[in-house]
């Protein structure tokens, strides 16, 4: 993965955070600011699915959040009302591949802080992230 801004993005672990699937996870802490991205091998014509967890770090980052999640030049933008407890739900986004590489890309959408009134940036829980190459894309 690729860390495409001067931004913070925040490494979790499940030992400290809620992390929704495994042992770690990354927090979108810096809104549009802090992007994360990977270009990926893709077959011309090919349908994929992206999924991917959305959530939060039971840290007490409470609000609204949006991530938004690209593939080449499709994009979903998944909402998630965190009440800063933990917490997930799962998305995806399903496209047709228009080249060799695909550029995968996440980001929040909105600053947040935490309820603390520490001014302590926080945000929404990124995880889980796969790319399945499908046959059709309306069987999803």
């Amino acid at each position: 993965w690729i860390i495409e801004s001067l931004k913070a993005i925040k490494y979790i672990d499940s030992e400290h955070f809620s992390v929704p699937k495994g042992k770690r996870a990354i927090e979108l802490i810096a809104g549009k600011e802090s992007a994360v991205a990977q270009i990926v091998k893709t077959a011309i014509g090919r349908n994929y699915v992206l999924s991917f967890l959305v959530g939060d770090a039971n840290n007490g980052c409470e609000g609204p959040m949006v991530v938004e999640a690209f593939a080449g030049k499709n994009t979903v933008k998944v909402s998630y009302n965190s009440k800063g407890k933990g917490g997930f739900k799962a998305a995806r986004l399903a496209f047709r591949a228009e080249s060799t590489r695909t550029r995968i890309m996440f980001y929040s959408t909105f600053y947040a802080m935490k309820s603390d009134n520490s001014g302590s940036l926080c945000g929404p829980v990124l995880d889980d992230v796969k790319l399945l190459s499908v046959r059709k894309l309306h069987h999803l």
